[in-house]
């Protein structure tokens, strides 16, 4: 059975952590060309993946017959026109979260990709966390009743300034709610379908910060209202998940175990418990059932990064429906573009007839 070559155009934090590990662990799959452009990351592309080829530009990978998909891993100035170069030359293309800049390169990129049978997809790695996969388990059983409320966030703490980083500066799809925001957003979507209207608040609190770093965005159903929320200042976090519903509620605190993992160098078939979180950051229930207060713990579902990339083979060899489309990733942009409006003219903004997936 055929065996895809992989072009990785990357090799930072994104291409290093969260996709090099989960293609090379994939025997379907074989790490062939990586972009390495700085010393450092030609030591670790040499030291980790010695197969791999490492080259100083994407025009090496793209242009390589020999490329089946091309990854593209990089900042997010450049996603849309290196996934138009890859789709032009005739390859599968998988980006990096967020999608594009703006949901007209996405309409565009999803056109070629339909124009050229191609496979499009996007990596919103978050949907394979433990955390999540148990909300979407928790949810399904019903035990809460009618879910009113639902909260999400992701908190951090730096209270300084990255030299260099562009994620702090002032650039399209800069900024926490394109990074973190992203990943609320499409959960948020997959659970609930579209909204119907958008309110966001999208501060910068950091000392000489240019780019958002604290966001807030309220998406609002027919009966539920989602909060997602982000910030840089959280010393103490929050819950991760906190939802409310007529029969009770349900808290996740604790974050999935795999991203710290991933930045040691660990790759998932070197644990046997993978994606396994511990027993003191699982999520509780309190509820009133039949009349009793009921409260426990509930156990997590395990992570598995590992999964996008087995789907992404399980649909080229038509066994499996693309789990991640571009159309879907398309809508995250589209509600960050409503939340830009709704925070630049300070009103809530209609979702209606926005998102085309949901």
């Amino acid at each position: 059975m055929k065996r895809y070559k992989i072009g990785l155009i990357g090799f930072s934090i994104g291409g290093h952590v969260f996709h090099a590990p989960f293609i090379a662990g994939n025997s379907d799959l074989e790490l062939y060309k990586v972009t390495a452009r700085r010393e450092e990351h030609q030591k670790l592309l040499a030291e980790r993946y010695p197969d791999a080829i490492g080259v100083l530009s994407a025009d090496e990978i793209i242009n390589d017959p020999e490329v089946d998909i091309v990854v593209v891993a990089t900042s997010n100035d450049v996603h849309f026109s290196l996934a138009k170069q890859a789709l032009e030359a005739g390859k599968h293309v998988v980006v990096e979260k967020p999608f594009t800049n703006t949901s007209r390169e996405a309409d565009e990129l999803i056109a070629l990709a339909k124009q050229k049978g191609l496979l499009l997809s996007v990596h919103h790695n978050a949907r394979f966390h433990s955390d999540f996969k148990t909300v979407k388990r928790v949810l399904a059983e019903g035990r809460l009743g009618r879910v009113v409320s639902y909260e999400a966030r992701f908190d951090r703490f730096r209270n300084f300034l990255r030299p260099g980083a562009w994620r702090e500066e002032n650039l399209p799809g800069s900024g926490i709610h394109y990074d973190l925001g992203a990943h609320l957003i499409d959960q948020a979507l997959q659970l609930f379908g579209a909204p119907e209207s958008v309110f966001a608040d999208l501060r910068i609190q950091r000392d000489g910060a240019k780019a958002v770093d604290d966001f807030e965005y309220i998406l609002s159903y027919p009966r539920l209202k989602v909060t997602l929320k982000g910030q840089m200042l959280a010393k103490e976090p929050t819950p991760r998940f906190a939802i409310y519903g007529m029969n009770g509620s349900f808290v996740k605190r604790g974050v999935d175990p795999q991203e710290n993992l991933l930045r040691a160098g660990v790759r998932p078939e070197e644990r046997p418990d993978w994606g396994v979180e511990s027993a003191d950051i699982q999520g509780s229930l309190s509820l009133l059932e039949n009349g009793q207060d009921i409260h426990e713990y509930v156990l997590s579902e395990i992570g598995s990064g590992q999964d996008f990339y087995k789907n992404i083979v399980a649909t080229l060899r038509g066994e499996e429906a693309l789990y991640i489309t571009a159309e879907q990733a398309r809508d995250v942009i589209r509600i960050l573009e409503l939340g830009d409006l709704s925070w630049k003219e300070k009103r809530v903004v209609p979702a209606a007839g926005e998102l085309i997936a949901y």
